[in-house]
């Protein structure tokens, strides 16, 4: 399992290297986050069919076709900076909607489309609410916290930017890397027993001081190559401070998807990923970290 683990790890780093190097050094048009939109999206999808997936024997499962257009929408619109670099603009100059009000509007008009598909299939009563508080779930997991990724890599400034979507990768996967290993290794202390039975509080311990190395690598060493004004980037506390943050959402991401799992009795999302599980799987912890690093950095804890 660890062998096939290592396997799958590595050519998700690679082909994620891969864009990440043409997203900063190779965007058309001189657009930052266009080789990244795409991936972006797919996540969407790929998040939506494993929530339908997983909720495939409810009698209250959701119809899929608001949740295909609601939650890539949600990540569209959260994208609405790209296009204004594309039309050659800097975005309306009156733009009463804010960068984090795009995403909301994608959300709002999926909500909007799961009502209206509901009242389609309506033939009594009982489930309908249940499908409507589904569909809401997966429109805002599988959209709106991936949307503040894409939120991230547009940035005003580019290099900051994609700066700031690297320091999540590597923040969230380096804690999730030194709880597995720490776990296996030291693990005596269930954290959550009933919701995930291998997590220990040595692991999550062990998950924090590998987050904490990892906003010290991203301040010292990956900013600098990354970022020409790098002499911005903050002090040292600030970024073990946001590196800890995002460990602790990482967690609870991480405990939150294993709680719609235990709640349908799945072991994973899916098996797509060998010794991975699904997309879910891999995600849940980004997906939980996006929104507090989104705000680290909008703030001023880290970054310029």
């Amino acid at each position: 399992m660890l062998k096939l683990r290592l396997v799958s790890a590595a050519v998700i780093i690679s082909a994620l290297l891969a864009l990440l190097h043409l997203d900063a050094h190779h965007a058309p048009w001189g657009a930052p986050g266009v080789w990244l939109l795409p991936l972006a999206l797919a996540v969407a999808v790929i998040m939506v069919y494993e929530l339908l997936d997983l909720w495939r024997d409810r009698p209250d499962r959701p119809t899929a076709w608001p949740l295909y257009v609601g939650a890539p929408l949600t990540v569209l619109l959260a994208a609405a900076p790209l296009y204004w670099t594309l039309a050659g603009q800097t975005g309306p100059a009156d733009d009463l909607v804010g960068r984090l009000g795009w995403p909301l509007a994608g959300v709002t008009a999926g909500i909007v489309l799961a009502f209206i598909a509901e009242m389609a299939r309506y033939t009594q009563p009982g489930l309908s609410t249940g499908r409507i508080a589904l569909s809401v779930l997966a429109i805002g997991y599988a959209g709106l916290l991936l949307s503040f990724l894409v939120s991230l890599r547009l940035l005003p400034d580019p290099q900051w930017g994609m700066a700031a979507v690297v320091s999540v990768i590597v923040i969230v996967k380096l804690s999730d890397t030194g709880a597995y290993f720490t776990g296996r290794a030291l693990g005596r202390h269930q954290m959550a027993p009933s919701l995930s039975p291998k997590k220990t509080l040595e692991g999550a311990l062990g998950g924090l001081v590998a987050a904490a190395c990892g906003a010290w690598i991203c301040r010292d060493v990956l900013v600098p190559a990354l970022v020409e004004s790098s002499q911005l980037r903050g002090t040292l506390g600030n970024w073990l401070i946001y590196g800890l943050i995002l460990a602790v959402a990482g967690m609870l991401g991480d405990l939150a998807e294993s709680l719609l799992k235990r709640d349908v009795q799945r072991k994973d999302s899916s098996s797509w990923l060998p010794g991975l599980g699904g997309g879910l799987d891999i995600l849940d912890s980004l997906v939980f970290a996006a929104a507090p690093a989104y705000f680290c950095w909008a703030c001023g804890l880290v970054g310029p």
